[in-house]
């Protein structure tokens, strides 16, 4: 005669979601750098920094044939290429885990560095999002902590990140009430 295991205080329904009790699991909400078209303004810049040192060498030998070496056209219109990748660059050197449990944030090309922000050090988000990145489907969101290394964390050009808010706002709630984590409003 087989025994029937005692039924699972928690019901399925209240086992998915943000809110499903702790675990040894990690679940990984995004990973992966920010988009570059949640960075446009430094991509319109760099663009036309780049577009005007291309261009640079092209109008000196329309104008005044003969007066600059080869070379240095070549090196001029090398460096424009450059200035135009520099902000995929400069995005594509930050990369984000975030998780049930934490936020990764890992910074360098060459040398790494990861911080970690655990949910339940954090004070509070924001979600912000500008008419054009609406458009693109991208957003900021802002993470406010009682972390040393990083008090203010700035995640942009992050895609779908409304969802992700929403998702982060309520696992939040549901890490600190695990840790048991009051928050005591002092009247000042």
């Amino acid at each position: 005669m087989s025994q029937i295991p005692p039924a699972d205080p928690i019901s399925p329904a209240a086992s998915t979601g943000p809110h499903k009790p702790a675990g040894d699991t990690e679940e990984v909400y995004y990973e992966g750098t920010p988009r570059l078209r949640g960075h446009l303004g430094s991509v319109f810049l760099y663009g036309i920094i780049g577009i005007a040192i291309i261009a640079f060498p092209v109008l000196i030998a329309r104008k005044w044939p003969g007066h600059m070496p080869w070379w240095l056209n070549v090196v001029l219109v090398l460096i424009g290429i450059c200035v135009l990748v520099v902000p995929v660059f400069i995005v594509k050197r930050t990369r984000y885990r975030i998780t049930n449990y934490r936020i990764d944030y890992e910074r360098g090309w060459l040398s790494t560095t990861i911080n970690t922000i655990e949910l339940w050090h954090v004070e509070d988000i924001q979600f912000q999002q500008s008419l054009f990145e609406r458009i693109l489907a991208v957003g900021t969101i802002q993470v406010m902590s009682h972390d040393a290394e990083t008090p203010k964390l700035f995640m942009r050009g992050i895609p779908h990140a409304r969802q992700l808010f929403a998702t982060l706002e309520q696992r939040i709630i549901a890490v600190k009430r695990q840790q048991g984590v009051l928050k005591i409003d002092t009247g000042s």
